[in-house]
């Protein structure tokens, strides 16, 4: 058996209990969407700190939240959460919208 082999099971574990997405110091902002709209609509969150969005989809069709000032899109099926992660954002104001109802479904994150 090659060696590096026998040193595979131990990278694994190290993998699961360590692996990549560190959730410890993230700041989780939760957002739902109901009635084709966006609730909070303003959401004020702290700048340069790692933020994580938990949208939630409580109508009966899919959502895309689209914040295309901070690159990130996502969509939401009905019925379902997800997870959004924003990264560290500078102070300011960056502007979303929901794709499948532009006319209802609007907000804007507020880094402060």
């Amino acid at each position: 058996m090659p060696k590096f082999a026998a040193l595979f099971p131990v990278a694994l574990l190290v993998g699961i209990v360590f692996g990549g997405d560190a959730r410890a110091g993230d700041a989780e902002i939760r957002l739902t969407i109901k009635d084709h709209r966006f609730i909070p609509e303003r959401l004020e969150v702290p700048a340069k700190t790692k933020l994580v969005l938990i949208i939630r989809n409580e109508d009966a069709t899919a959502e895309e939240f689209d914040c295309s000032s901070l690159r990130r899109e996502k969509i939401v099926h009905p019925g379902t959460e997800t997870r959004l992660v924003l990264g560290r954002i500078e102070p300011g104001e960056y502007p979303f919208v929901g794709e499948y109802h532009k006319s209802t479904a609007t907000g804007v994150i507020v880094a402060k």
